[in-house]
């Protein structure tokens, strides 16, 4: 009862790391959207202020609302390797202001390690946790962009419209896996223990 009791909180509140996540997410894809200008020097800068600011963020709320210990840490170590992430892009913007190949390799090698480490948190929480098939897709979403940046050769306004199209997509996905979870736990407990009871009697 103890235990229960304990971790009530975290599971009550635990909607808030999704739709904090989902909501940052669509501040840079807003901002690709909206911009005539698609060189790899906005690129890297929308996607290190994102990081840095997502990372922090984040990772200091998953670390109070994931209940799950093994799903806290890797997320607490996503935010800090997107913060870091951030950083990088941030230094490299102005070093290499003309390299597409810059900013794909970057965003690459970021959504690859990140999207994996999800993904694992995600598969191994599955029937567990209620997050966890939201884990699961927004893991994959990532590693898809790492392959596209992988595997596609591509132009500066494509590979930065492409950084665009994947934050909709991601903050989208959240949005709703963090609302259905805020409504999910906002039922009555009782209700669906009442209703197998009844028919199981």
């Amino acid at each position: 009862m103890a235990h229960a009791r304990d971790s009530a909180p975290e599971r009550a509140a635990a909607w808030l790391v999704p739709v904090v996540r989902g909501a940052l997410a669509l501040v840079p894809s807003a901002v690709i959207t909206f911009s005539q200008d698609h060189s790899p020097a906005l690129g890297l800068t929308v996607f290190g202020a994102w990081a840095v600011a997502a990372g922090v963020i984040v990772g200091a709320l998953a670390a109070r609302l994931v209940a799950d210990r093994v799903a806290r840490w890797i997320f607490v170590g996503n935010g800090v390797l997107t913060a870091a992430a951030g950083l990088t892009a941030l230094g490299l913007r102005d070093t290499a202001p003309g390299g597409v190949g810059v900013f794909v390799f970057t965003v690459a090698v970021w959504a690859a390690i990140t999207g994996i480490l999800e993904l694992v948190a995600g598969l191994r929480a599955r029937g567990r946790v209620a997050a966890a098939r939201d884990w699961v897709a927004a893991g994959a979403t990532t590693c898809l962009l790492a392959l596209v940046y992988v595997l596609i050769p591509l132009d500066p306004v494509t590979a930065v419209g492409l950084l665009g199209a994947y934050f909709v997509v991601l903050g989208v996905l959240l949005l709703i896996g963090g609302f259905s979870l805020k409504w999910a736990a906002s039922q009555p407990v009782g209700t669906g223990d009442a209703a197998s009871g009844s028919e199981r009697s």
